[in-house]
């Protein structure tokens, strides 16, 4: 029988529902045409396909087109401009009461299609390290970006992604009984995952359900880190209000299976790896690695031929940590490393001459993610992919 938590405690993340823009398909055409991933996962390429779908795909607001530093605040009013001509035009709407909405993905890993459901409101922001944890570092830059763009439209544009050690019963339930009606929205992405949407009445206390809960931030660190600056600013200015809150999507990792997907890492400059055994087939020698096992492999060339290698670290996992504070901290300092969790990509760096090491890594559990937050440390950049 599952474990129900109790539900009462002075801190615990705070939700609640919200009065949300939602695109309107008979003004703004089908749903396909008008979503995009997250914003820090759309290459130039990819970004140039979305906005040719439609004049109202998000990225159009999402991606300004313009990099921080480059004097390019026009394009942030330009973002804020397209949201008020598309809330006027009735592209998008906002529903007359707040709501909550449930969220499903339906995709698959290594073969197997899997069900991720969670429930979408406005978090109550507070500073890191109380009810919501982070575990990775961020950087300034994006930072800036997400800052420039929320001070010009004065809207969260997508939700951070965070999980709960659960299990929630009640939350479960909610999400189940919304599940069987009729969606608002139904996406196929162009990675074959299914994405639905159920719009959900705000008269649930939700926040009473969540007990002792900490929300583990699974993606979203610099969206949050934007959200607490510009709270701040505006209090000082006005007080509280609506920028108290950021727009989450909270799904319960002890009552579903979360994977935790590897960020790969390419080595462009520095020193190349050594040692490690032979590995001809680093597919088939990686394929089921468990994280705790701490095992990761390279890539590299010798003259020209490609070399494929599997090493094993010391300690504990997160293999992603252990890779760092016993190798690539030294080896691959500064801007020495690029991301992507496409391992054929990682491969395809080193045979092609752009990068001198590629290293390949197995995922890993929220539940090892949250006992390097709850052991006081933090996760490098791009570890994890949720």
């Amino acid at each position: 029988m599952p474990v129900v938590r109790a539900c009462y405690t002075e801190r615990v993340p705070r939700i609640s529902p919200f009065r949300g823009l939602v695109y309107d398909p008979s003004v703004a055409g089908p749903w396909e045409q008008l979503t995009a991933p997250p914003y820090d996962v759309i290459s130039e390429s990819d970004q140039e396909g979305l906005r040719a779908r439609s004049p109202y795909n998000i990225v159009h607001i999402d991606l300004t087109g313009g990099a921080v530093g480059d004097g390019a605040v026009p394009g942030y009013a330009t973002a804020a401009s397209l949201l008020a001509d598309w809330s006027a035009s009735g592209v998008l709407t906002a529903p007359d009461a707040p709501r909550y909405y449930g969220y499903e993905l339906r995709y698959r890993v290594r073969g197997i299609t899997r069900l991720l459901r969670g429930l979408v409101g406005a978090l109550e922001l507070e500073p890191w390290g109380g009810t919501v944890l982070p575990h990775e570092q961020t950087m300034p830059g994006p930072i800036e970006d997400r800052l420039r763009l929320i001070r010009a439209t004065k809207t969260h544009l997508s939700p951070i992604y965070g999980t709960i050690t659960g299990p929630c019963e009640r939350l479960n339930e909610l999400l189940d009984r919304t599940a069987e009606t009729r969606p608002i929205a139904i996406v196929r992405d162009d990675e074959g995952v299914e994405h639905r949407m159920w719009a959900i009445d705000g008269e649930e206390d939700v926040t009473s359900w969540l007990g002792d809960e900490s929300l583990l931030i699974a993606d979203g660190h610099h969206r949050y880190a934007t959200a607490l600056a510009y709270r701040d600013e505006r209090r000082a200015a006005e007080g509280t209000g609506p920028w108290d809150r950021i727009l989450a999507l909270v799904v319960d990792a002890g009552t579903q299976e979360v994977p935790v997907l590897p960020y790969h890492r390419i080595q462009i400059g520095g020193d190349r790896p050594t040692g490690g055994r032979p590995a001809p087939d680093l597919a088939q020698a990686l394929a089921g690695a468990d994280d705790l096992h701490l095992r990761y492999g390279t890539v590299t060339k010798d003259g020209g031929t490609v070399v494929y290698r599997i090493h094993r670290l010391r300690g504990e996992p997160p293999t992603v940590l252990a890779l760092h504070e016993q190798l690539l901290d030294r080896v691959a300092p500064g801007d020495a490393l690029r991301f992507t969790h496409v391992a054929e990509d990682a491969d395809a760096a080193v045979r092609n001459g752009s990068a001198i090491a590629a290293y390949l890594l197995p995922g890993t559990t929220p539940g090892r993610v949250r006992a390097v937050v709850q052991r006081g440390g933090r996760l490098p950049r791009k570890s994890t992919f949720f």
